[in-house]
């Protein structure tokens, strides 16, 4: 049978049991060691003023030393002179004291266990031509301190029972917020996840803990409906091309056509494969995003030669739409970030411009540095972005004309993406405009040594504009 370790409840239970029986013995050894040292020192005394008692009498009137002990109250003591004993009871011949006191011994207060099993308390004071020694029987005192050891000891489990008791008690009122809140979080599930722990106080312990756990919670509801809207929007957007090819393959497929429009109907089944094989590319993506497999390789780039490289690659999707599509650069601008990641972001941030940017347009990317970062733009002459939409249009799977990008190819994951390369570089991206006359996109990088982002070189301005380069004067 495993063992079952106990519940904190019982746990705190035994710790301030124990700590208290604890905390309770060291009280009571210290009572008990106090009334024996006070005890023992009036003993003590007694014994120092019976001594005293003796030598004046010894001085002044020896002959009285033998009525002392009828007399006076003093049974057992013992005087030496230079010629021997002058004078002892009989007791203290009785019990043997002498071998207790030997000659030569220190005048400190000393315990003698005579032969009959009685205990006396002995002192000795040495003066210049006599010896004094007294003792007192211990016995009412032994008796005395033992009868408090006893009443000491029958209260150490006393205290330890009420201890365990009142630490059971405020164990489960302490403990009682965490009870509150395990019964709430058994009633939170995937479809419950609005609900959240009680929080009583929340300066305290079990109110930061509660509040922390609140916060996972939040984080984590938003992460489910991020997932759920991403599996839905994804559900969606491989529904459409698969149908569109379906459509089109049964409509062939019920009627006898031609050559030419077999070939049309191959090159629209063509197309929505193309859209689906971005799509799939672009889920790939960000799947790999989100489990942070990603590797990043950084390096020191040239952001105007990446800017011309990616502007060289969709020149051909501007000219179809008869845009100018002008990249300026008027000094050298160096980034540190991975190269294939920045030039995706970028390619996708133009591509969205020259996709919304209507015929005869313009689209302007600048490259420049300011504040020690390094920063591109991408300006264009499109309708823009409406303020509605302006907070959203990083969302995966957002679009601001749905059906208008459906019918483009686009699938709301462009600008995603491009966000989340930026982010993984450590640098920055954000819609500079308020969408009244087109729409500015702002890509800012950290620079080489993270202090400046122009390398020195002064380039002369230019501009590459439908193909061809033109140099303006220095």
């Amino acid at each position: 049978m495993r063992f079952r370790p106990p519940s904190v409840r019982v746990r705190l239970t035994l710790w301030h049991a124990g700590v208290l029986t604890l905390i309770v013995c060291i009280f009571s050894a210290g009572i008990l060691l106090f009334v024996e040292a006070r005890l023992y020192a009036g003993l003590d005394g007694q014994l120092d003023r019976e001594i005293g008692t003796i030598g004046k009498i010894y001085r002044e009137e020896p002959e009285e030393l033998k009525d002392l002990a009828s007399h006076w109250g003093i049974t057992l003591f013992r005087l030496d002179d230079a010629g021997g004993i002058r004078q002892q009871t009989e007791a203290w011949e009785r019990e043997g004291l002498s071998r207790g006191v030997q000659p030569g011994d220190s005048a400190l207060p000393l315990s003698w266990t005579a032969p009959s099993g009685r205990r006396y308390r002995v002192h000795s004071v040495s003066k210049s031509s006599y010896r004094v020694a007294a003792a007192v029987e211990e016995t009412s005192l032994r008796d005395t301190l033992w009868t408090l050891a006893v009443i000491l000891a029958m209260g150490i489990p006393f205290a330890a029972g009420l201890a365990i008791a009142g630490g059971y008690f405020l164990a489960g009122r302490v403990l009682s917020p965490i009870g509150a809140m395990a019964q709430k979080a058994r009633e939170i599930t995937a479809e419950s996840l609005a609900k959240r722990l009680p929080v009583d106080n929340a300066r305290d312990e079990f109110g930061q803990l509660a509040t922390v756990f609140n916060d996972t919670l939040s984080r984590l509801q938003d992460a489910f409906e991020r997932l759920r809207r991403f599996t839905a929007d994804a559900s969606h957007e491989l529904r459409t091309p698969l149908t569109a090819m379906r459509s089109v393959g049964e409509v062939a497929l019920q009627n006898t056509l031609d050559a030419v429009t077999y070939r049309d109907v191959i090159g629209s089944m063509l197309e929505e494969v193309d859209r689906l094989t971005r799509l799939v590319e672009s889920l790939l993506i960000l799947t790999r995003a989100d489990s942070g497999k990603v590797q990043l390789a950084a390096e020191a780039l040239d952001l105007g030669g990446l800017a011309g490289h990616v502007i060289d690659q969709l020149r051909v999707l501007a000219d179809e739409k008869h845009q100018e599509l002008t990249l300026r650069a008027p000094i050298r601008v160096h980034a540190t970030g991975d190269a294939a990641l920045i030039r995706h972001a970028l390619m996708n941030v133009i591509h969205n411009a020259i996709k919304y940017t209507p015929n005869g347009g313009t689209i302007i990317v600048e490259v420049n540095a300011t504040g020690g970062r390094a920063m591109i733009e991408v300006r264009d002459t499109g309708p823009g972005i409406p303020a509605a939409h302006r907070d959203r249009i990083f969302d995966r799977f957002y679009r601001v004309d749905t059906g208008r990008s459906r019918e483009e190819g686009g699938v709301g994951l462009g600008l995603a993406i491009a966000r989340w390369a930026v982010e993984a570089n450590g640098g920055h991206i954000e819609l500079a405009s308020d969408g009244t006359d087109g729409s500015l996109f702002r890509i800012i990088l950290p620079a080489p040594d993270d202090s400046s982002a122009a390398g020195g070189d002064r380039l002369l301005p230019y501009e590459l504009r439908r193909g061809r380069q033109e140099v303006a004067s220095p």
